[in-house]
């Protein structure tokens, strides 16, 4: 696809020959993406059904790819301002042209920016929330893809998660809400780092391909400044062993 797409609100937004568009099944918004980056998946959907919040509260999204983590929230939530961090020059690009197409620009602000300097880029403690689906693997596990965009977005290249942590805990208030999907197999990492920077974990939910394998993916909520205590909730298990969604994980896409 290439040219130009009319928007629903008769807004002409550029799409570039090698990207497409996707509509998001029950908002009816717009995502641009490319291939040769990192299109998002199910782990950015479960992601943002997990997150909580309310009216007119103010939040950041960490790594913000091409931006479907503030369009999905955006859907749930019309009054939440959402200001979107991603370093990587083209996805910026694509993310604050999806914003442009679906006329959200005084919803969603996209930034491009670092996240280890995001204290510098906003203002600290002013987020009620922050969310981030960030890079799962360790700059040395694994080989890579040879593919610089997609090996950026899986393996902590220009962030670790304890630059992802620290920086979330600096822009969020006291009682702010930090929520992120990661590898269980870093649980004790995750714990760990959370409760250094003030970000007491608060409930905990675990993700299963299927009912009879090891989870593959955490959800995870951080409370700024909380008491100790965390809420570990029901098992989410994504596919039937037909290779379909569960009724669960259909419901969470329809919403």
């Amino acid at each position: 696809m290439s040219g130009t797409f009319e928007g629903s609100t008769d807004i002409s937004v550029e799409i570039k020959p090698e990207e497409r568009i996707d509509t998001l099944k029950t908002s009816g918004f717009k995502v641009i993406q490319e291939e040769k980056r990192f299109c998002f998946g199910i782990d950015a959907v479960l992601l943002a059904d997990f997150a909580r919040t309310r009216k007119k509260e103010k939040c950041c999204d960490f790594g913000t790819g091409t931006g479907i983590i503030p369009l999905l929230l955006s859907a749930k939530n019309s009054s939440l301002h959402i200001d979107a961090l991603e370093i990587q020059t083209e996805s910026a690009d694509m993310a604050q042209r999806s914003v442009k197409l679906n006329a959200l620009e005084n919803r969603i602000n996209v930034v491009e920016g670092d996240i280890k300097i995001a204290s510098e880029i906003f203002e600290k403690n002013s987020y009620d929330v922050v969310t981030s689906n960030p890079p799962y693997m360790i700059a040395e596990h694994g080989e890579g893809n040879g593919n610089d965009e997609k090996t950026i977005a899986r393996h902590e290249v220009l962030c670790t998660l304890e630059d992802v942590v620290r920086s979330a805990s600096e822009l969020l208030k006291s009682q702010g809400r930090f929520y992120m999907i990661h590898k269980p197999f870093r649980l004790a990492e995750i714990m760990s780092v959370m409760m250094k920077y003030k970000l007491e974990p608060k409930r905990m939910r675990l993700c299963y391909p299927y009912v009879d394998k090891e989870p593959t993916m955490v959800l995870i909520e951080g409370v700024k400044c909380a008491k100790s205590r965390i809420t570990v909730e029901s098992p989410l298990i994504v596919y039937e062993k037909s290779g379909g969604y569960t009724k669960e994980v259909q419901e969470i896409y329809a919403r």
